[in-house]
């Protein structure tokens, strides 16, 4: 059987340029075969979050089973999950259906324009019972500042940060830096024995819509194809490099990425 399906467990982005819509984008033009278990609902453009309309936990889950019991899945990519009970009820599916399957989990708390996209009580349960089945965990800076509580202002600071997050549980933890001023963006992937640095020119544009949800679904995306965590981490941190040159421009304010301009490239061998 082919491998490179992701389960997707996240929610919707009305406008397509993150959640549900980019990860779907990502995962296909990284000739991956996408499916997905929707967390939540959102009324959004590119000029912010004016909505959200939550999925009931158990038809969550009821997602997650069937999909990972007649398809099944070679990675599976968390998102937004807006509640405690929402977490509980995926971890508890991955836990009875999926203990061996890879786990990326993009922790979204805040939209780009600013919207809480999980809420206060659930960051616990995030702690508690997701970040521990992560195979990888893709914070930016102002997630981890949350998750760990410092403050993130310089490069040793960004690897003290990520050894803080490996501390609670995932196999690997990926700190993006592209909240951080400067000319050039730095990533930092952090295992239990090695550290990788990922840099590339920042791109200025104001269309960076998604880039944290492409990212985060391009890394499950490599894993479910059987490649290794940094040759995944790479792949996927040159996607989204092209995505964001290739923007289509659209909106009034902060755009979503171009997706479907980078297939050729990054074509599963």
């Amino acid at each position: 059987m082919a491998r490179g399906r992701v389960l997707i467990v996240a929610g919707s982005d009305s406008g397509g340029g993150a959640g549900i819509q980019a990860d779907i984008k990502t995962v296909t033009a990284l000739s991956g075969y996408a499916a997905t278990a929707i967390a939540a609902l959102t009324a959004q453009n590119t000029m912010g979050v004016f909505g959200i309309h939550d999925v009931p936990p158990e038809f969550v889950a009821r997602q997650m089973a069937l999909v990972l019991d007649d398809i099944g899945a070679d990675a599976i990519k968390t998102g937004m999950l807006h509640r405690a009970e929402v977490i509980g009820a995926v971890c508890d599916e991955i836990e009875a259906r999926a203990p061996d399957v890879p786990v990326v989990v993009d922790p979204v708390m805040v939209a780009k324009g600013g919207q809480a996209l999980l809420q206060k009580a659930a960051q616990q349960a995030l702690r508690d019972r997701l970040l521990p089945l992560a195979a990888v965990l893709t914070p930016n800076v102002p997630e981890a500042e949350v998750l760990t509580g410092r403050a993130i202002l310089s490069d040793a600071d960004m690897e003290a940060a990520a050894r803080a997050l490996l501390a609670m549980g995932p196999e690997a933890v990926l700190l993006k830096g592209g909240h951080r001023p400067g000319s050039v963006v730095r990533d930092i992937l952090v295992a239990r024995e090695s550290v990788d640095v990922f840099e590339a020119p920042r791109i200025e544009t104001k269309h960076t819509h998604g880039t944290g949800c492409t990212l985060a679904s391009a890394i499950a995306t490599g894993l479910a194809q059987g490649r290794p965590l940094k040759d995944a981490v790479a792949r996927a941190h040159a996607y989204v490099q092209a995505a964001i040159r290739t923007a289509p421009g659209l909106g009034k304010g902060k755009g979503p990425l171009g997706h479907g301009h980078t297939v050729r490239p990054f074509e599963t061998p």
